[in-house]
């Protein structure tokens, strides 16, 4: 057994910390190194009720101009010095860039949300603020580079999601996926309930999705605010971390890129393949492969594989067949030569069930020209590791077992916040690795990866990036509908 180190992030200067905070506080972000290719500003637009668009302004002001931290400073509740001391850009904001969804004759959310059909009150709601994010994606003049979806409380009260109006077959589909979940052989605490769809995923959908998906197809990121963001209290996080991962995000969403890896060796892109279903009008019911990949720089993207009919008896760890492995991995490094303009020198597949053999010739035959393949399985265990003091096992932690069976724990004592900021009894995965590396490196690659999600600054993150959004960017590709929407950049997704 051993101890991992936090892997060190770069940022705009010399400094190298694993603490995404310290590291922009004291060096700014990464995308300073690009010099005169970097824009000074971010144009930031802002959509919803009069209220909330003038709260929202209010906020970033607040922001701009840098929030103290409640009470002593600590690790983990750091002061916010402001947007533009810590990200050296300027946030542009004002009623120019602002669009109101009730600036017509009486007020279209209330209406909307006074009739008794459910499903029309939601999309209602998805339309009224489509329209809004039209008016500012169609701009030539004044087109902001991220905006603000301001939802207040009785839309999220009353659609925050909705039943889909289900066939008899999408139903029994779902109690299928229900029996599934239930019959696996995990313990209390499971993860897996993170990235994999479950039965409400299925049966209905989500307001955030659905916004998410209006985005995509505009081309146009967006950043939904609620008022726990915009207001102060026992319900909302302090001001400061408040702060803190509202700006990491939208400063990504803008465009930009916080911190990255320091790069580990050959040039690596990192693939997360996971499932979801999704609806056709020639099928109906469809199982998908989505692939959520990163270069060593940090550029993301997330593409969806080809569908096959959903099958009552499919049990929930689905698999591809060689011919689907064999497209998937292609086009991922298409897509990943087109965004760096060469093809890597290492590749590595996360998924959280085995890889059968079809999948595994599949993915050999594709990237066959790559010098590095390495396919990953990471499965939530019942084992523990228990050591003497107050605290579980550090971040980090490797323990193999009979030089067979490798445990990490992503989760545990965390030292740069000098805590363990869980409820529960953290839980290890088991990862086991196909080709020519090993599990600890392959281990290693998870921890890293898992300080790597630019919407938040938070340091707390138990799945690496390639596999934590695999449930939200589901759930946005089915609202978004049969077709592959043009833009594939992870900033549409998070």
């Amino acid at each position: 057994m051993f101890e991992l180190q936090s892997p060190p992030l770069q940022f705009g200067g010399a400094a190298s910390t694993s603490d995404p905070k310290s590291g922009l506080d004291s060096a700014g972000p990464f995308d300073l190194r690009f010099g005169a290719a970097r824009k000074d500003a971010i144009y930031v637009g802002v959509i919803g009720p009069t209220d909330m668009i003038d709260s929202a302004h209010k906020w970033l002001t607040r922001c701009a101009t840098g929030i103290p931290a409640l009470g002593p400073a600590t690790p983990l509740r750091r002061p916010f010095a402001g947007f533009s001391q810590v990200f050296r850009k300027k946030l542009v904001f004002s009623k120019l860039l602002s669009v109101a969804v009730d600036d017509g004759a009486g007020d279209p959310i209330e209406q909307a949300l006074s009739g008794a059909d459910a499903f029309l009150r939601f999309q209602t709601i998805v339309d009224l603020y489509d329209a809004a994010l039209q008016r500012l994606a169609g701009r030539d003049v004044n087109r902001p580079d991220v905006v603000l979806v301001c939802l207040p409380q009785n839309v999220l009260d009353k659609c925050r999601t909705v039943e889909r109006p289900n066939s008899e077959a999408e139903r029994e589909r779902a109690k299928t996926i229900r029996k599934a979940r239930a019959n696996r052989q995990t313990d209390f605490f499971d993860l897996l309930d993170e990235v994999e769809e479950s039965e409400d995923d299925f049966l209905k959908r989500d307001l955030r999705h659905a916004l998410k998906a209006k985005a995509l197809a505009a081309r146009l990121p967006i950043q939904l605010v609620t008022p726990r963001l915009l207001e102060d209290g026992p319900k909302s996080e302090d001001p400061a971390t408040r702060g803190w991962n509202f700006s990491v995000g939208l400063y990504y969403k803008a465009g930009g890129v916080p911190w990255r890896l320091s790069p580990p060796g050959p040039e690596t892109c990192f693939v997360g393949i996971s499932f979801h279903h999704y609806r056709t009008k020639q099928r109906h019911v469809v199982q998908s492969s989505l692939a959520q990949a990163f270069s060593s720089e940090g550029e993301g993207f997330a593409i969806r594989g080809s569908g096959v009919p959903a099958e009552a008896d499919q049990r929930l760890n689905v698999h591809l067949s060689e011919e689907q492995a064999f497209d998937l991995g292609k086009r991922i490094i298409a897509e990943y030569r087109t965004r760096t303009g060469r093809s890597p020198l290492r590749l590595v597949v996360h998924k959280t069930s085995q890889f059968d053999r079809a999948e595994i010739e599949g993915f050999r035959a594709a990237l066959g020209d790559i010098p590095v393949v390495s396919l990953v399985t990471m499965v939530p265990s019942a084992f523990r590791l228990v050591r003497f003091g107050m605290y579980p096992p550090k971040v980090g932690t490797i323990c193999t077992v009979n030089s067979a069976r490798t445990f990490l724990y992503t989760s545990g004592y965390i030292p740069e916040i000098e805590t363990y900021p869980g409820p529960h009894i953290p839980q290890p995965f088991e990862v086991r690795s196909i080709g020519a590396e090993d599990p600890l490196t392959a281990a290693t690659d998870i921890f890293n990866l898992t300080r790597m999600n630019w919407n938040t600054a938070d340091i707390r993150g138990k799945w690496p990036v390639t596999l934590s959004f695999a449930r939200r960017v589901g759930g946005i590709l089915n609202e978004y509908g049969e077709q592959d929407p043009d833009e594939t950049s992870f900033r549409y997704f998070v």
